[in-house]
């Protein structure tokens, strides 16, 4: 019993004394931490060879666990992002990424959810990097009006950043988005929009009507593959490209989930939504669907993003599957944060992170 008052009694004193001190440790544990994170390289930590990250596994609904749509790949120590949705491009920096290492962004089409992280990442590469040249933003024709639209938006900022820091944080000439646009191929073509350091980046035709352009994008490097079919329906031209590939981020809405949104809108008379959850099952992939396409091309691993709708509760992602683990049970549901490496030269598929 003593042995135990004296424990306790020690326990006491050493949380007085640290509670007092608590400053002092917060103090210590702020400077090793900031230390560690400036001094953080998350690519250079890499093995070689094709790495990807969920920056934004959701899609225009906001979600606990899944921003908007954004994905990063990572081929030897090049940076590149597909699409740059609500918050990720603040994700990044949370999973260890630097914006200012974003060497291009790629974007799949110009749905608002898919394009209203531009500027803040823009912002975050220029003023955090050292760079000497506007970010790259590939897109198919029309992507033009999308950069001028936001080098617009920004160009009082450019100003004040670069009269405030000067050139060595915010040189103008590196100020802003520099459209890289391209023609959207024709079904069952490849266009090579990228190609440097070994990794080839080509963009493939995909159906989002009434959405247009919108294409999906192939990334290939040291013997290993990804496929990012962006916003779609079941596509025969993704299932013809994906033959093989290593890993299928396919997007994915789940048609019973929505159906229950629009019973519940139209039994409250909330019209606009029920409209909304009417019209948008159309030209989304479902769960089920995304795992045909899997299964067909004999992909390592399909990784299901741009989540529809959002999966909030205990026992949804079971709706949201809706029997399409049963279909090809090779998957990961998405949450940001989600990454995987894929090894140069291998087969080797690993989950390296399940989330953030």
């Amino acid at each position: 019993m003593k042995k135990i008052i004296v424990v306790l009694v020690s326990l006491a004193v050493l949380t007085v004394i640290a509670y007092s001190q608590r400053a002092s440790i917060a103090t210590i544990l702020l400077e090793k931490g900031l230390e560690t994170a400036m001094g953080a390289d998350k690519i250079a930590d890499l093995e070689d060879g094709l790495h990807l990250a969920l920056c934004g596994a959701g899609g225009p609904l906001p979600a606990p666990n899944a921003s908007g749509p954004c994905v990063a790949v990572i081929a030897g120590k090049q940076l590149f992002v597909v699409d740059a949705g609500t918050d990720s491009p603040r994700n990044l920096g949370r999973m260890g990424y630097q914006q200012g290492f974003v060497q291009a962004v790629f974007l799949t089409h110009f749905h608002s959810d898919h394009i209203d992280g531009l500027g803040e990442l823009s912002t975050l590469r220029w003023a955090g990097g050292d760079v000497s040249a506007p970010l790259p933003v590939y897109g198919p024709n029309g992507v033009e009006q999308i950069v001028d639209g936001f080098n617009a938006a920004y160009a009082q900022d450019f100003t004040y950043r670069h009269e405030h820091h000067g050139d060595t944080v915010a040189p103008m000439s590196a100020a802003g988005m520099q459209a890289m646009p391209f023609d959207k191929p024709a079904m069952g073509e490849l266009a090579l929009v990228y190609e440097g350091e070994g990794v080839k980046v080509e963009a493939l035709a995909v159906d989002h009507s009434p959405v247009e352009p919108a294409v999906g994008y192939l990334f290939t490097y040291k013997g290993r593959s990804i496929l990012i079919s962006g916003d779609t329906t079941k596509q025969a031209n993704i299932e013809h490209f994906a033959q093989g590939v290593d890993l299928l981020v396919h997007e994915a809405l789940a048609p019973n989930l929505v159906n229950m949104m629009n019973d519940a809108a139209t039994k409250q008379g909330n019209k606009i939504i029920a409209k909304i959850t009417y019209d948008i099952l159309d030209y989304h992939a479902s769960p089920v669907e995304a795992a045909e396409t899997a299964r067909d091309a004999g992909v390592g691993h399909l990784l299901y993003y741009h989540i529809v709708p959002p999966l909030i509760i205990p026992g949804q992602t079971a709706l949201f599957l809706n029997g399409a683990e049963d279909i090809f049970p090779n998957y990961t549901v998405g949450q940001d944060g989600v990454s995987f490496t894929l090894p140069a030269n291998s087969d080797e598929i690993k989950l390296t992170q399940k989330g953030l």
